[in-house]
């Protein structure tokens, strides 16, 4: 039986300096008043005086939102569309990692389609456009700026909820690999790996197809090359090729979605406001050795990249570049173990039950239920 596949991605600009083009975007998606939403740190690092510069030169009126932290909350959302509409404003840019362009599409979601960001939680249920978006990621790892994804926090249920539509896909992606060099070692690190876990988990996802595992093995490849001799030398070369391989990895896995280690990333983050690429190094490899039943072969493929040559097995590949993968966590200096970022052991079964609902769920290539997810818990402690 034939397959369809559909790939959806937004105009893409890239290069060094290429953030000039900020406001002629605007301009051409017919703005005349810019909603910005950034943060704190991107404001002390300069570049959000850099986008308003921008936005003056093509003679662009602008408000400014930075009411936004890690793992963006439901009412900053409410409170950002409330601003938009009182403000007038008819095009959003985003500046930052995922925090600020996960809440720019929720207030630009809220804005123009009314009621509370809860109402959109899921697949599929926005009906109406949203304002022009132009975003500019300022980490290389979210894919935020790609994807028909955006996740935001439910205070309220302790969820961090995933909202999934081609309507969230943002009209243009600025990506200027120059604002890189601002970033801190940690940062560097939690994006690519972030990128890294997109890459596996839209490779063995049940919706892959031939347009997303080019770009999943791409972003593998990529990461591998270039995570550690960026973080050694932060070399602008390194740095770029990052930039290269989140945007190839946020291609795949707003096509052929996510699965378990995601679901269960989100659900740590609503529970424990962990960072969410610092999660991936914990849980990656469990949920790969869960998986590896399912898609023995794909996984194997990913092997062959971590190791550098096939084993004598297709199982005997997969599962040594699994122990490859474990390896080379370990020597990014951050945590591999789950007990590093969670105290509390008793509230595992809560959050599993909770993952399990989550819509990444629905295309791991194995189907999972919260024991499962426990056990992969467990086996992470």
């Amino acid at each position: 039986m034939t397959r369809v596949h559909k790939f959806s991605i937004p105009e893409i600009i890239f290069g060094r300096g290429s953030l000039s083009y900020t406001g002629l975007c605007a301009r051409q998606l017919g703005g005349e008043k810019v909603f910005l939403v950034s943060d704190r740190g991107l404001e002390e690092a300069g570049w959000v005086a850099r986008v308003i510069e921008v936005l003056e030169a093509e003679k662009l009126r602008w408000v400014y939102y930075s009411e936004v932290v890690s793992n963006p909350r439901d009412f900053q959302t409410h409170k950002g569309a409330e601003y938009y509409l009182q403000q007038g404003a008819d095009v959003i840019i985003a500046l930052g990692g995922g925090s600020p362009m996960d809440a720019a599409k929720g207030i630009a979601l809220v804005a123009s389609n009314g009621g509370q960001i809860q109402d959109y939680e899921g697949a599929n249920r926005i009906h109406r456009p949203l304002p022009p978006m132009v975003f500019i990621p300022s980490t290389a790892g979210s894919g935020s700026d790609i994807s028909q994804f955006s996740i935001i926090t439910d205070v309220g249920r302790q969820v961090k909820m995933s909202i999934i539509s081609r309507t969230l896909v943002p009209n243009i992606s600025i990506i200027d690999p120059l604002i890189l060099e601002t970033k801190s070692q940690k940062l560097i690190i939690a994006a690519a790996i972030d990128a890294l876990c997109h890459a596996v988990e839209s490779y063995v996802s049940k919706i892959s197809s031939p347009f997303t595992e080019v770009q999943s093995l791409q972003a593998i490849r990529l990461i591998l090359q270039h995570l550690k001799p960026a973080v050694a030398t932060r070399s602008l070369e390194h740095l770029e090729q990052l930039s290269i391989a989140s945007t190839a990895a946020g291609m795949a896995f707003s096509n052929a979605g996510l699965g378990a280690e995601h679901a269960l990333a989100h659900s740590l983050g609503g529970m424990f406001d962990t960072l969410h690429g610092l999660v991936h190094p914990i849980l990656l490899p469990h949920v790969m050795r869960f998986n590896l039943s399912a898609c023995t072969e794909k996984i194997a493929v990913i092997g062959e990249i971590l190791l550098g040559r096939p084993l004598g097995s297709v199982q005997e590949t997969a599962a040594a570049g699994i122990e490859m993968l474990e390896t080379y966590c370990g020597e990014l200096n951050v945590p591999v173990r789950l007990r590093e970022i969670v105290q509390d052991r008793s509230r595992l079964e809560d959050l599993c039950k909770m993952a399990v609902n989550d819509v990444c769920l629905l295309t791991n290539p194995r189907p999972a239920g919260w024991e499962d997810l426990l056990h992969i818990c467990w086996e992470a402690w």
